[in-house]
């Protein structure tokens, strides 16, 4: 059975619409893990590169700061990709949020509170000042973007076609709902597996 990895936004958890859309659309046909990632972006990508590792799925998804990830380590694994509305700069959307939050759905560890500070602010910007330095013409074909047209928070389409060829467009926001991922996202996951 073909294996999916579902990488989550910044306030999402493995238990987002999303998340819960694919595992539930794919039953029977793919497997889809949806695993909580850790709030450092160095900590969530030695996380999900291990987890790559282990399980060998067939395609990357992700959504927001999951893309971002996704962006990062795909042309490194050879993987193929899908980044839904990819947010690559993350400084930028956390420095007007410093301070405590809590994620928009449960963890698994039963975490619910953060804090947005400098330091982590300092530990994405180290990381997005590097995040195309393994792109390849290889993966300008097989990372493929979805834009929302009514994303309010993630406007990076231009920066992605600098750097991939296939970009595509559904009418939602920049979370995308249940409805929203089985009509837009599945169809281009299939494609890609």
């Amino acid at each position: 059975m073909k294996k999916i990895l579902f990488l989550h936004g910044f306030f999402a958890s493995g238990q987002c619409v999303p998340a819960v859309a694919l595992r539930e659309t794919f039953e029977g046909e793919a497997e889809v893990l949806t695993p909580d990632l850790p709030m450092h972006p160095q900590e969530a990508i030695a996380f999900i590169r291990e987890l790559i590792d282990r399980e060998k799925p067939d395609v990357l998804v992700g959504n927001s700061c999951g893309s971002f990830y996704a962006q990062m380590l795909a042309p490194v694994l050879g993987l193929p990709a899908l980044l839904g509305n990819p947010h690559f700069q993350m400084t930028a959307f956390l420095k007007p949020r410093i301070g405590a939050h809590q994620y928009k759905s449960p963890r698994m560890d039963g975490k619910q509170d953060f804090v947005i500070d400098n330091q982590l602010i300092a530990e994405f910007a180290a990381i997005e000042a590097h995040q195309f330095d393994y792109c390849t013409p290889e993966s300008r074909a097989c990372i493929w973007g979805l834009f929302g047209d009514n994303d309010t928070l993630a406007h990076f389409e231009p920066l992605f076609l600098e750097h991939y060829d296939t970009a595509y467009h559904f009418p939602g926001a920049h979370t995308p709902t249940a409805e929203e991922v089985q009509k837009y996202y599945v169809p281009l996951i299939k494609k890609l597996l």
